[in-house]
């Protein structure tokens, strides 16, 4: 299902998905969050276990986070240094 039509005067503009506009809210929401935790990409991977390489991916859209990533990223906006703690152990 097409979220957002190509504009037809841009011959390089193209359609957008319902799921391309979900992947692009998620990966904003992950940006925030990693700014309001003043993390680099890097520092945020490595603090709390997940791939630097998919943190990428996740915010720019590409690829959506898996369930059980998307459930622990609620785990880490609600208690960072939790999180960050239990992946140091």
């Amino acid at each position: 299902m097409i979220a957002i039509p190509a504009d037809p005067n841009d011959p390089e503009d193209r359609d957008v998905s319902v799921a391309g506009v979900e992947r692009g809210l998620m990966g904003r929401r992950i940006r925030r969050l990693r700014h309001r935790l003043e993390l680099s990409q890097e520092a945020f991977a490595a603090a709390y276990g997940i791939p630097l390489a998919n943190i990428r991916q996740y915010e720019i859209g590409r690829h959506m986070p898996p369930p059980a990533v998307r459930a622990y990223l609620k785990v880490i906006e609600a208690e960072p240094e939790a999180a960050a703690r239990a992946v140091a152990a």
